[in-house]
Parts: C-alpha cells; sequence; structure tokens
C-alpha cells in the first residue's frame, strides 16, 4: 500500500488497482496533483484487511483475489461510499452490471486522469453537498469550489483542475480586474523565480484557457496585459 499525508478538507480515496505501472506511475501521481488524498491497494484482501473509511473507492474488475463487481456489491450493502468502476472491460453489459451491482460511476481504461478527477470531484459533490453559505454576495461568477480544486463557471458547470492551475488561478480571482504580475503568478509555481521559465506560464495559460473551453463551453475572462501579466475580467 502507498498513503501519503492528504491536503487539506481533500476527499479521501481508495484505489484498488493491480497494474503497478498504471497504479503507481500514472494514477496515483496524477490524482495527487488533482487534490486528492490516495491509499493503494493491488488486492481486495489489502483493501479489505486495511479497515480504513474513505470517501470514494476506485475499483479494477479484473483483481487477483476477488471480482470487482462483487466487491462493489459488498461495499455497497454495508456503506454509502462512492464507488468508480476503473476497469478494461467496456461492453455495455458489463457497465449495466456495475452500474446495477452499485457503483455510481464506471470509467473504461485508458482513461484521462483530468476525466477521472472530473468523476471523483463531482461525485464527492453529491456524497457531501457543499455548506450552505446563503447567496455569497460579491463573489464572481467564476470561482473556485468549495475545495479549491474545482473552477466554477457562471452557468454552475465545474472543471477539475490541477495543482498548477489551482494556484495561477487562485491568484488571479483574488484580484479580479487587476494584473498580476507573470512573475508573481510563477512565484506561486516555484521556489526558485530566476531558474523559472516564464514560457512555462504562458503555456500553461494557454492550454487553461483551451481546457476551461472544451470542458465548460463557456470562455474564461483571462486576458495578457502587455507588459505587465495577466487580468481575469470581473
Amino acid at each position: 500500500m502507498h498513503a501519503q499525508t492528504p491536503p487539506p478538507h481533500a476527499l479521501r480515496i481508495a484505489l484498488v488497482e493491480d497494474d503497478v505501472p498504471l497504479r503507481d506511475l500514472i494514477l496515483m501521481p496524477g490524482l495527487r496533483t488533482f487534490g486528492f488524498a490516495c491509499d493503494a491497494y493491488g488486492t481486495a484482501s489489502e483493501f479489505t484487511d486495511a479497515g480504513h473509511t474513505y470517501d470514494i473507492v476506485i475499483l479494477d474488475v479484473g483483481l487477483p483475489d476477488a471480482n470487482g463487481f462483487d466487491l462493489a456489491n459488498t461495499l455497497r450493502a454495508r456503506s454509502n461510499v462512492g464507488i468508480v468502476m476503473l476497469t478494461g472491460r467496456s461492453a455495455i453489459d458489463d457497465r449495466v452490471r456495475g452500474l446495477m451491482g452499485g457503483a455510481d460511476a464506471y470509467l473504461a481504461k485508458p482513461v484521462d486522469v483530468a476525466e477521472l478527477a472530473a468523476t471523483l470531484h463531482s461525485l464527492g459533490r453529491r456524497l457531501q453537498p457543499p455548506r450552505d453559505n446563503g447567496s455569497e454576495p460579491g463573489r464572481s461568477p467564476w470561482h473556485l469550489d468549495e475545495s479549491g480544486w474545482c473552477l466554477v463557471s457562471p452557468k454552475g458547470r465545474s472543471v477539475a483542475l490541477n495543482d498548477a492551475e489551482r494556484r495561477v488561478l487562485a491568484l488571479l480571482l483574488a484580484a479580479p480586474g487587476r494584473p498580476v504580475a507573470r512573475t508573481e503568478m510563477a512565484s506561486a509555481l516555484t521556489t526558485d523565480i530566476y531558474d523559472f521559465d516564464l514560457h512555462r506560464l504562458d503555456m500553461l495559460v494557454h492550454r487553461l484557457r483551451a481546457k476551461i473551453a472544451d470542458a465548460s463551453n463557456e470562455s474564461l475572462p483571462l486576458r495578457a496585459v502587455r507588459g505587465a501579466g495577466y487580468v481575469m475580467l470581473p
């Protein structure tokens, strides 16, 4: 099992997956980048013997010591934990079996980590509704959700963010209408600003705009200001 110190308010995720390279080199680092507190298990018995409580369990179907469908059924009978099936079995019959057997979501491999993160955040919101903060007057139509790991659009669509995207957007959203210097934004991404290529920041902003437009069908009001940096229009 691989454990980590969770970020504050992170969803607690159990990843039950016996494919070591997929688990340890792709999924675990990727999920941590998107702000989840993850533990990984290679078998069903490792997971059940650990006895830990999680918000969401990600299950492979073809585990070496159990059938993931059966494990999902058992979990659903005992708790309201979120269950995401992640498997190479993409046939419609398998999808129906998983969803009817207690899974909240069914994703086929190979999966994009950003898609998996968005699924987990969406499921987490359903399992743990945000506290009622009233109408929150003065909050920008574009804002980070309560967890700080999803950008919410004016139409209420959520886009899962990785750590770098979250850090940059937090700075910009905190200063609506005010240009934020590229060096200030870069300082949120590195401990050595003098060894940081500012073109990396420009590429991050470019990819972020495209990602949000694709995911929300809305245009992020983030603009470059020549000689100053970037500004989030109010």
